[in-house]
């Protein structure tokens, strides 16, 4: 049996960017630098290298993050990898693996945290999100939301 998941423990690269779809769905991206250190065992030199890992969440997950993760966070995400390819308006095929986010949360190793159970956003007297219009489809803007510099 084949099983695809996936922890990883870095930095926010910037604020979250949170969107609704035509259908009204809220998705929310973002994503994570994961460092690694490591020693040269022949030169005994100190070596480092990032990766950037884009992430996707949904629905009220992806508001709760929104209004909680803010650029140079550290943050624990857990979910699965996902590939998706497409073709920009010049034509050019792009690819891009991301990590479909099942749970995620701040890590607590230098840093300490207040959980407070939400309401939905907008019911109960919680303040509506300030949500932008998701472009139909990558494709038409270019926008793979990698936010790799």
């Amino acid at each position: 049996m084949a099983t695809n998941s996936v922890v990883i423990v870095g930095n926010l690269t910037d604020d979250p960017n949170m969107r609704v779809t035509p259908q009204g769905q809220t998705v929310t991206r973002f994503s994570v630098a994961v460092n690694r250190r490591w020693q040269d065992r022949a030169t005994g030199e100190w070596k480092e290298d990032t990766s950037y890992f884009p992430c996707t969440v949904w629905r009220d997950q992806g508001e709760n993050v929104a209004h909680t993760f803010k650029k140079g966070m550290r943050v624990i995400v857990s979910g699965r990898l996902q590939q998706r390819s497409w073709e920009t308006p010049d034509g050019e095929q792009r690819s891009v693996v991301e990590i479909l986010v099942e749970e995620c949360g701040p890590s607590l190793r230098w840093a300490t945290a207040e959980v407070s159970k939400t309401t939905r956003w907008g019911e109960g007297g919680a303040p509506e999100p300030d949500l932008q219009e998701f472009p139909p489809d990558p494709q038409e803007t270019g926008d793979d939301f990698d936010t790799q510099e």
